[in-house]
């Protein structure tokens, strides 16, 4: 089985999206088929929309985080990821000397 990748979309598209489907006359279903999207797909940045404040309309991991603290965990795991590779190479390392000691 295949696993289907998901489309990402711009916080400026969604929120153009809902602006649309927002006006008095035009319905979520007519902007979604327009877009070429589900329509439920609109009522969800909607809801998302309304809870988040203006800096946080993007959500990873199951998190609202802005984009700022998106960077930065991107990067913190990247760090962490390098630490524990060297980790890694100066137990091995430490191993191999303290057979040759003996």
């Amino acid at each position: 089985m295949t696993k289907r990748k998901t489309k990402a979309y711009s916080e400026s598209y969604r929120k153009e999206a809902v602006r649309l489907a927002d006006m008095p006359d035009r319905t979520a279903a007519d902007v979604a088929r327009e877009l070429g999207i589900h329509v439920n797909q609109i009522y969800n940045w909607r809801t998302q929309f309304n809870k988040l404040s203006k800096g946080q309309f993007t959500v990873a991991d199951g998190t609202n985080y802005s984009i700022a603290e998106k960077e930065e965990i991107r990067k913190l795991k990247k760090e962490v990821a390098k630490l524990k590779e060297e980790r890694d190479f100066l137990k091995k390392a430490t191993a191999y000397f303290a057979k040759s000691d003996t």
